[in-house]
């Protein structure tokens, strides 16, 4: 039984490095997604790309749509479609709350991270996000320039 917990903690993270790049997050939220399959077992491989990843709503809920989820190698027939769109699984305050504020002109809902919790299921954790402007962009880069020159005069 140890075995099987040891193999399920395995350490999935995987980060939309592009996204904190793009846009400014306003607010943060954690989702189940519902998985059909072989999917789990991709992710638990690290087989996701989130780049291109946005969040719509539908009438029945809140959908991750364009999020590939790469096809499980030991698979047969039973195989997944990997960019299928996936249901993301809030509660009802939550998707209250987001589908008022992503109304709004400039607003987007984007996957910053998926993962695998304590639990062994997979999550994905969604942002409330406006994009940046050029200019903006331009500041993040010289502030991470900043800091890095910073950390090779401390040492």
């Amino acid at each position: 039984m140890a075995k099987d917990k040891d193999r399920i903690k395995k350490n999935v993270n995987i980060v939309n490095r592009r996204a904190s790049y793009e846009y400014e997050f306003l607010s943060k939220y954690i989702a189940g997604i519902m998985l059909q399959g072989t999917e789990i077992k991709s992710i638990r491989e690290g087989n996701v790309n989130l780049q291109d990843g946005f969040c719509t709503f539908m009438p029945d809920g809140l959908w991750l749509i364009q999020v590939t989820i790469a096809k499980y190698t030991e698979g047969t027939y039973y195989n997944h479609e990997p960019t299928r769109p996936r249901k993301l699984l809030l509660n009802k305050k939550e998707l209250n709350q987001l589908s008022k504020k992503s109304e709004e002109q400039g607003l987007t809902i984007i996957p910053i991270r998926v993962f695998i919790n304590e639990r062994g299921f997979a999550k994905v954790e969604i942002a409330l996000a406006r994009g940046k402007k050029l200019y903006d962009k331009r500041e993040d880069i010289k502030e991470r320039d900043i800091k890095r020159e910073l950390q090779r005069e401390r040492f």
